[in-house]
């Protein structure tokens, strides 16, 4: 009878080194799938995190007013805005102007959100912009007649820019934006999954293409179809795509210098630092302030601000977020041109090419 165990089973039964399973789990999908476990809680925690931070219990910090005239009695004055700011919560930025269209030009400017006049008998009047920020109009206009009443003055509230009848809560910008954002990052990831083997130059071209096309479609389901806003059509249609291809093009950028983990940064950026401090849901004087200055220089955020100014401000555009969105496009492309060598697609050179390119051996 021999000894010798049954082929194999003396190589099962000799127990491993930690080595050698730490070898056999790396090798293994079970490592990848282990650290997506984990990052996956984390995402969620810190996307439940930022948005809550951010937007759930929405606190003025400075909100500037436009303060016309003066008041027969400056004590007047004084108690309504002290009321106001014991009201808010926060402190209001007065700023004084001498007349009433000087005043209205800063609410076209977007420099500020409302309009303060008080004048004896008739009381304060306070003129809101709903177009300017939703959800600060809103804490002004209840805010307001509050104050009066304790201090027995009458308070007139007026709105000089109401949003469309569509959209009364203000967010229908927020969410199209939100929509060019998520789309062109996502496209990029598809273009990454199903159309692997294109080029840079057809890379960079197939994600113009699905930009325009998308930015359209959204800007014609939005105001043609739903007529939730009145859109300056070609005016809104070229910001959605310009914020759909720099979205694309910053998952691209991720993609070259960090491979298959390239969606971790493009998240980070765009969802959970990005959407948050957008403006669009919360209006920036509501929000924590280094969240609302980071948030301006960010896609979602320049591609509300744009598309808010496009809709409400037509004769005052702002530079800064077109700066912005064309400044995250145009260092996108630029790092993933340079670095093209590393990106996980495009097609293997035909030995013609290479030929062609090496260098001519002397005779």
């Amino acid at each position: 009878m021999s000894d010798e165990q049954p082929d194999g089973h003396g190589a099962h039964a000799r127990n491993r080194t930690v080595g050698e399973r730490w070898r056999s789990f790396k090798d293994s999908p079970f490592l990848p799938a282990s650290v997506l476990v984990l990052i996956l809680a984390v995402a969620a925690g810190l996307f439940a995190g930022s948005y809550t931070y951010a937007m759930a219990n929405p606190t003025p910090h400075h909100v500037p007013v436009a303060v016309v005239g003066k008041p027969d009695s400056p004590h007047e004055r004084s108690a309504f805005v002290q009321g106001m700011e014991k009201g808010l919560g926060s402190s209001l930025e007065l700023r004084h102007f001498r007349t009433r269209a000087e005043a209205e030009e800063a609410i076209e400017k977007q420099k500020v959100f409302a309009i303060m006049r008080v004048e004896h008998p008739k009381g304060v009047e306070l003129d809101i912009s709903s177009a300017s920020g939703a959800s600060v109009a809103e804490l002004l206009q209840v805010a307001g007649p509050k104050v009066g009443k304790k201090i027995d003055v009458p308070v007139k509230v007026r709105d000089l820019k109401p949003l469309n009848k569509g959209d009364p809560r203000g967010l229908a910008i927020f969410y199209i934006s939100l929509a060019s954002v998520i789309i062109g990052f996502v496209g990029a990831i598809q273009l990454s999954v199903h159309a692997r083997a294109l080029n840079p130059p057809e890379r960079i071209a197939f994600t113009v293409a699905y930009a325009l096309l998308g930015g359209f479609v959204i800007a014609a389901v939005v105001d043609w179809g739903l007529g939730a806003l009145q859109l300056p059509f070609v005016h809104s249609w070229m910001i959605l795509a310009l914020t759909m291809f720099a979205s694309g093009m910053v998952f691209t950028m991720f993609n070259t210098l960090f491979g298959r983990w390239a969606m971790v940064p493009t998240w980070g950026v765009m969802i959970l630092l990005g959407n948050p401090s957008s403006g669009g849901a919360v209006s920036w004087p509501l929000l924590p302030s280094l969240v609302g200055e980071i948030g301006r220089w960010l896609p979602p955020g320049a591609a509300v601000n744009a598309q808010h100014t496009a809709v409400y401000f037509r004769g005052h555009q702002l530079l800064q977020p077109y700066v912005a969105l064309v400044a995250w496009a145009l260092v996108s492309c630029t790092v993933f041109w340079i670095w093209r060598h590393r990106h996980p697609g495009g097609r293997p050179r035909s030995p013609a090419a290479h030929a062609a390119d090496a260098p001519a051996t002397p005779a």
